[in-house]
């Protein structure tokens, strides 16, 4: 069998960025199962790991596009720090979660002011060329829940 639509692969892998540094591992971990052709993991790593088989080892580099996308400027601005509730302790590097029209979403504080807090709602990845060591560990043909479902089970 190979990584196909509508297979479910089951893989390890490390994540790096350019400067080898370890974003992400499931080294110590279960492994990432996920049902081929369904958008389950980033595009670029999907694309990579196409009719694999078990056993198949490789590094594969995924450019922002086909990962995270790039930054997007639009996406880091101001709120009120009075949208935060009064006795919040807002630092920088904290993730918090706002309320939009389209539901939850996650955001990072960048900066904060006395009277405002910049923050940015950019995936982490986002912009950044990400450099995958994987493994493909199991593979097996998806049950028909799971075709249905568009994802493991």
């Amino acid at each position: 069998m190979k990584a196909t639509r509508g297979a479910v692969v089951s893989l390890g892998y490390t994540l790096k960025d350019d400067e080898g540094t370890i974003l992400d591992t499931n080294e110590e971990c279960e492994p990432l199962t996920y049902l081929h052709g369904f958008d389950n993991i980033i595009p670029g790593l999907e694309r990579g790991l196409e009719g694999a088989g078990v056993g198949f080892k490789d590094a594969i580099v995924v450019e922002p596009l086909d990962a995270y996308g790039e930054v997007d400027p639009e996406a880091i601005f101001s709120v009120s720090r009075s949208d935060f509730p009064e006795e919040m302790i807002v630092t920088e590097g904290m993730q918090v979660v706002g309320d939009t029209p389209n539901g939850p979403v996650s955001l990072v504080v960048v900066e904060v002011a006395d009277d405002e807090v910049v923050v940015d709602a950019n995936h982490p990845l986002a912009g950044m060329r990400l450099h995958f060591d994987v493994e493909v560990l199991d593979l097996r043909a998806a049950t028909d829940a799971e075709l249905n479902a568009g994802h493991p089970q």
